[in-house]
């Protein structure tokens, strides 16, 4: 049987955000439980991934939140943005930032990375150019090169985490 796969936006009602809640902070463990320590990831899922606040972000018109399924099941998520500390050589471009990118793990094999990124390129084709910011050391990194994606000598760090992380970058054709 096929999987059926979507990528679709969500919004703030109580199913969209239940659903990234649980999405937010099992990926969060997932992406960071072997290299934080645990009273520090707990603090950063408490503060970024709780219902207030993502309400407010899911709210912002700043943001665009996509949930993929397969079959009915929400199996990852992303966040697109205009926010955020961006790489210095796009400083001067119209930007979109893919701010958070994660599928649960025991869907990393069923096609639900490619439906997200493509439904990422496909809402960001107005721009000039996407870039993300990730931890070095994710490995997700090789797909985003793979598809497109630039590291830059830029080194920093992820936004409220002390861990090292890359800009990626992917300039756009003819936005």
């Amino acid at each position: 049987m096929d999987n059926k796969i979507i990528t679709k936006f969500t919004i703030a009602n109580e199913q969209g955000i239940e659903t990234l809640i649980y999405l937010t902070k099992e990926i969060a463990r997932q992406k960071f439980s072997a290299i934080l320590n645990d009273s520090m990831l707990q603090e950063y899922i408490a503060l970024n991934f709780n219902g207030e606040t993502l309400i407010d972000e899911v709210n912002s018109m700043s943001n665009q939140w996509l949930i993929v399924y397969i079959n009915d099941e929400a199996a990852g998520y992303t966040r697109l943005t205009t926010n955020g500390s961006r790489p210095i050589s796009i400083d001067n471009k119209k930007a979109i930032r893919i701010a958070d990118f994660g599928i649960l793990s025991k869907y990393n094999d069923t096609g639900c990375i490619e439906s997200m990124f493509q439904k990422c390129i496909s809402i960001s084709k107005s721009y000039q150019a996407i870039w993300l910011n990730e931890y070095e050391h994710n490995p997700l990194i090789s797909y985003f090169e793979n598809n497109g994606f630039k590291p830059q000598d830029q080194k920093t760090e992820m936004d409220e985490l002390p861990i090292s992380s890359v800009y990626m970058i992917k300039e756009q054709e003819n936005p």
